[in-house]
């Protein structure tokens, strides 16, 4: 193998954890929303959104898991990027990153399994803990509605589209 080839799936992977990050940059969810417009506020919001994808490709085949899995390396890699970036040490970063990816995993079982058993006040929870800090937010309720719009929406898509970037998202500013 060529140490200058370009790896095929580069470039789908690209698109797919591009279409998690657009989303979950939206202005409307920090403007509508009331998502604090910091570090861990746009944080949290790509992890809620990665979660939903990766959940969606979870059930999907062994591609479509493949491209689930490699979105979340994706997510790492890109933590450890900003990381570097703001100049944390070489030695703390692989254990931030090992912190962040934990983190994530926290969330993607606690979105998830309320999402599945259409628990309300367990994902109402866990939304307010994580995307609001455990503050009250009058547009706690427009972000549940979104979060469940959004993994019925993505249920009803194709697991293959998804893994290639393809993703339909609900309108974040009708729910809002």
């Amino acid at each position: 193998m060529s140490i200058f080839r370009r790896n095929p799936r580069a470039s789908t992977i690209e698109a797919l954890y591009g279409a998690i990050v657009a989303q979950a940059r939206a202005p409307v969810f920090y403007l509508n929303y009331g998502v604090a417009d910091t570090v861990n506020g746009r944080l949290d919001l790509l992890m809620l959104h990665l979660a939903l994808v990766f959940e969606r490709l979870s059930r999907g085949g062994a591609a479509d898991k493949a491209a689930g899995q490699a979105a979340f390396d994706r997510f790492c890699q890109d933590m450890d990027d900003h990381l570097r970036e703001q100049g944390v040490s070489d030695l703390k970063v692989p254990k931030d990153v090992k912190r962040l990816a934990s983190a994530f995993l926290g969330r993607y079982r606690a979105y998830m399994s309320a999402v599945k058993a259409g628990d309300q006040a367990a994902l109402r929870q866990a939304l307010r803990r994580n995307v609001y800090a455990d503050a009250e937010s009058p547009a706690l309720g427009a972000l549940l509605a979104y979060v469940e719009s959004a993994a019925a929406m993505l249920n009803r898509q194709d697991a293959a589209s998804i893994a290639v970037g393809r993703i339909e998202w609900p309108d974040p500013v009708t729910l809002s």
